[in-house]
């Protein structure tokens, strides 16, 4: 009776907390549940916008039209709802169809739309393959554009270890009244700064940046008034032959200058990318191939010698179909043979498109037009390609060149890109030559010809003509 007594007052005492704990633990699974009726009602909200689109089946991505009308349908539900925007791209991807074949590069897109796909599924977001090789993303500004960036690559070296895939990424934050359509366009204009900057692969849009396009938009807005007042000047780095000591110079580079009359000296890394962006580097290209002919005829007519100057052909070039009749009517003008003006086509604009490319090249070199491939090794590329190509002369990347005394990697892949050549028949530079030790190795390799800061920096004519010439 007393132990009876005892259950009963025990209950009692605890009693409060029991209730106390029965209804914590209620109160916990009304939470889980409308949090869980709350997550599949706002998926079945997206799955309604998308439900009137189109997606691609095979990779579960919106179509761009629809992307941007689920994205407008979206803002204009909620337009105080903060959405960011994020733009990817795989960089050179037309080379990695070039050398690996299209079946490998529509892997790869796969790959990424599978990801970006089951990335969003939960989240508050939507994707699209805006180009071939172009991702654009519309999603809560909680997303993490970073963890995705580290996913895709992470995802893409499993599958692709002997080609590294390289991505870049632009992030748009969130802006008050701003619609879906231009968060897209900063993005991608974000995601286009990040190209070739290997240890910056993600950029966000902010007031740097946002300088950054007005400075590009005014750059563009002054090109033709910059060609017509010729505040475009050249440059003469000199090409040595290193199979003798001293070094012998054997040719030269032409680089551009920009002398704005308000903005002052603009590198060249401001505004050669942004002009091959926006297809007008063919018109730099021509001016400068003009003053590089009537330089060589000038020192030719005063020294009695002829330096052949190699020029940069871009891809915009090489697709032109007057290209052909504009080099001819500059040799012809300045009574040149094509020799003396050696063309400098780079490594990607020569993956771009391979045949049409190849039967324009040896057009030109049928001319007696000398081709030179620039920055070599800094794609996707391979020492074992070389035979597939039609050039005169190869160009190894200068970042290879930079510290390649100090890395086993680099150094073998030189070795081998001097060895395969010298087998062809093609000629090889080496650009970036900055220390005696480079040159000295470069000499042990077998490499015929360097140029670089440590042989001689980029001269103005008077200064190459009095250094070089007039001896």
């Amino acid at each position: 009776m007393n132990m009876g007594n005892g259950f009963v007052d025990l209950f009692k005492q605890y009693y409060g907390v029991v209730i106390g704990v029965i209804a914590v633990v209620a109160v916990i699974i009304v939470f889980l549940v409308l949090r869980s009726a709350k997550k599949k009602k706002r998926s079945e909200a997206k799955q309604r916008f998308i439900s009137d689109t189109e997606t691609n089946e095979l990779k579960g991505l919106l179509e761009k039209n629809d992307f941007y009308k689920c994205a407008d349908r979206l803002y204009k539900r909620d337009p105080g709802k903060p959405m960011k925007a994020i733009v990817l791209n795989i960089e050179q991807f037309h080379s990695v169809n070039a050398l690996y074949g299209r079946e490998f590069g529509d892997q790869i897109l796969s790959v990424i739309c599978i990801e970006i796909r089951d990335f969003l599924i939960e989240q508050d977001g939507i994707a699209c393959q805006m180009e071939a090789d172009c991702f654009a993303i519309y999603c809560s500004t909680f997303v993490d554009a970073r963890a995705l960036l580290t996913r895709l690559e992470n995802k893409l070296d499993m599958i692709s270890t002997d080609t590294g895939i390289m991505l870049r990424m632009g992030v748009m934050p969130w802006k008050e009244n701003t619609e879906p359509r231009q968060l897209v366009e900063q993005a991608l204009f974000a995601c286009n700064l990040a190209r070739g900057q290997y240890d910056n692969r993600l950029i966000v849009f902010d007031e740097s940046v946002r300088e950054h396009e007005e400075h590009e938009q005014r750059l563009i807005n002054d090109l033709s008034h910059t060609i017509n007042n010729n505040e475009f000047i050249v440059r003469y780095q000199p090409k040595f032959d290193i199979t003798v000591d001293p070094p012998r110079l054997k040719s030269a580079e032409a680089l551009v200058r920009w002398v704005h009359p308000e903005l002052g000296m603009i590198p060249p890394n401001d505004f050669i990318p942004l002009f091959e962006r926006n297809g007008q580097i063919g018109q730099i290209d021509q001016y400068v191939w003009g003053e590089v002919a009537r330089q060589i005829a000038q020192w030719r007519e005063e020294y009695g010698v002829t330096i052949p100057i190699s020029v940069n052909l871009s891809r915009i070039d090489v697709f032109d179909q007057t290209l052909d009749q504009t080099l001819d009517s500059i040799i012809k003008k300045n009574g040149l043979d094509a020799s003396s003006l050696q063309l400098e086509v780079t490594e990607s604009a020569y993956l771009e498109n391979t045949q049409q490319f190849i039967g324009v090249i040896d057009s030109l070199r049928k001319k007696g037009f000398h081709i030179e491939m620039d920055d070599f090794g800094s794609g996707y590329s391979s020492p074992g390609q070389l035979s597939s190509l039609s050039i005169d002369v190869l160009k190894m990347n200068r970042a290879l060149i930079k510290h390649f005394e100090y890395s086993k990697k680099d150094m073998q892949f030189v070795k081998q890109i001097l060895e395969i050549a010298k087998s062809l028949g093609i000629s090889v530079i080496a650009g970036g030559v900055e220390t005696q030790e480079q040159l000295q190795l470069l000499k042990e390799y077998g490499c015929e010809m360097a140029q670089g800061y440590f042989l001689s920096p980029p001269l103005p004519p008077e200064d190459f003509a009095l250094k070089y010439i007039e001896k």
